[in-house]
């Protein structure tokens, strides 16, 4: 099955996670990978220490030892943040940002994406938008989107929601595993509080805490994901994928497809077999293309 016919045939039930690899796609000179921005961050703040991210390391770990490097006691608290925020607001879109984005909108399909920059949200007219404005926070803005329209809830349609946070609020970017551990915790009391501790039972629902937040768009839509690694350093995204299967378990009746989208690998190694695996053991099928063209393109067209 190709992935535009994925797109076509479930388009009335699908929802996309979107990674760094839309703005690292034709050799965009003005994109740069997570590890290269951490290695510009390290420059920054603690110089001549690291050219390269050292191996046994995930990226996540890697910016938790920056901050750690970091000792100007008199250094704002999120400076390190805000120096992203820099390095990423001239990052400007291209045509196939906007293929992809007014088809999500021809189809009325949510897109989340990990990613801090805002061309998805700016290679179209969109406007900022609010599910839940009285309890909004620029630290986790989880019922924030920008979209064409307003909404109820986030499966309700076209929204561009962010999982990791975004450069309009520099409190909210997620870099380090101490990050992403604080993600997991507010995102638990979401999922499991109260009499739902164990059960996950209400999240088809429009009352569970939840149901004002992109996690809504996670267990009552199908998923594509592409464009993102999906590695070991992804470590909130790939939990809640898992508390998705769990609840899937519990409830068979409300399971929804899962597709993870990438090139095929020339010589697969033991580390993208084990991805496999875990994607098959969440309920993800693995679509597999023969170029970045047929991930970035051909599908939107």
């Amino acid at each position: 099955m190709s992935f535009k016919n994925i797109i076509n045939w479930n388009q009335d039930d699908i929802a996309f996670i979107i990674g760094n690899g839309i703005n690292r796609f034709h050799h965009n000179s003005d994109a740069i990978s997570w590890e290269n921005l951490l290695i510009k961050l390290w420059n920054k703040f603690v110089p001549d220490v690291y050219s390269e991210v050292p191996t046994g390391i995930t990226l996540t770990e890697f910016y938790d030892l920056l901050d750690l490097a970091d000792v100007d006691p008199k250094a704002d608290s999120y400076r390190i943040q805000k120096e992203v925020v820099h390095l990423l607001k001239e990052w400007i879109y291209r045509y196939h940002h906007t293929l992809l984005v007014t088809k999500a909108i021809q189809i009325n399909a949510p897109i989340l994406t990990t990613n801090f920059d805002l061309n998805l949200t700016s290679c179209v007219q969109t406007n900022q938008y609010y599910t839940d404005s009285k309890y909004f926070t620029d630290f986790y803005p989880w019922t924030t989107y920008f979209g064409s329209s307003q909404l109820n809830y986030p499966t309700d349609g076209f929204g561009i929601w962010f999982i990791n946070g975004f450069v309009k609020y520099y409190r909210s970017i997620r870099l380090g595993l101490s990050h992403y551990m604080g993600c997991v915790e507010k995102a638990r009391n979401f999922l499991h509080k109260g009499e739902e501790r164990t059960l996950f039972s209400g999240k088809n629902q429009e009352n569970w805490l939840g149901a004002k937040t992109w996690l809504h768009i996670l267990f009552n839509k199908s998923i594509c994901i592409f464009g993102l690694s999906m590695e070991e350093n992804e470590v909130f995204l790939r939990w809640l994928l898992i508390e998705r299967a769990k609840y899937y378990k519990r409830y068979p009746d409300r399971k929804k497809k899962g597709w993870y989208v990438a090139p095929k690998a020339e010589r697969p190694n033991d580390k993208i077999v084990g991805k496999i695996e875990f994607l098959k053991g969440i309920g993800f099928e693995l679509i597999e293309t023969e170029n970045y063209e047929e991930i970035y393109e051909v599908p939107w067209e």
